[in-house]
């Protein structure tokens, strides 16, 4: 005797919504979620509210993720939730490479008024992000790290891929959230101040 699965609940209108949202950040050209997700913001809130979760919606950039809320955020009955998702620290040259799409967004948005995507082209920003690191002679291994770095970027949706020759990506809005103007000030002192003792660490007699 075979046990039969247990029947489902009735589907809900706003269930592919919530499974986008639950697999990372939903955009405004995703038309089914997006649709469904402004349609359904009250229920979806609520919903995500009860696992400790924040509907971020920002419909003027056109984008939506969920918020893993603090414990000081939540009521005390729900301190013993689980994290949704283990933060996961990003390498020096990822870290970097954020730093550097994070600037170029910002000044997209200041100065750039005829397009709606912000695109670079790959060899641009290899060229920024490897003049920002130790020397290295080995052009093979800095592009390789810089690959995996760039790879570390589409995985958080900060940025895409939208052509191969030439390799252009497109940096997504999403990394303002993210990356607040404050978080972007902070982390290019600390970049400053890297650069600033490696050269005098070269400098320095062996």
């Amino acid at each position: 005797m075979t046990d039969q699965p247990a029947e489902l609940p009735e589907f809900r209108d706003w269930s592919l919504a919530a499974v986008r949202l639950l697999q990372g950040v939903v955009y405004h050209d995703d038309d089914a979620a997006w649709d469904r997700l402004l349609s359904n913001r009250s229920t979806l809130e609520t919903y995500f509210g009860r696992l400790g979760l924040q509907l971020v919606i920002d419909e003027a950039d056109g984008f939506a993720f969920l918020r893993q809320l603090s414990s000081e955020e939540l009521p005390r009955e729900y301190s013993g939730l689980p994290k949704l998702a283990r933060s996961i620290p990003l390498s020096y040259g990822a870290t970097l490479l954020c730093v550097l799409l994070r600037e170029e967004m910002r000044q997209f948005e200041e100065h750039d008024v005829q397009n709606e995507r912000c695109v670079v082209a790959a060899g641009d920003l290899f060229e920024q992000w490897k003049t920002c690191l130790p020397p290295d002679n080995d052009e093979g291994r800095l592009r390789q790290k810089f690959s995996t770095a760039l790879r570390a970027m589409d995985d958080l949706k900060f940025a895409r891929k939208v052509s191969d020759d030439p390799e252009e990506w497109e940096i997504r809005r999403i990394i303002k959230a993210r990356v607040t103007a404050a978080d972007l000030e902070a982390l290019k002192t600390q970049f400053i101040q890297a650069a600033r003792r490696s050269q005098n660490d070269q400098q320095s007699p062996g």
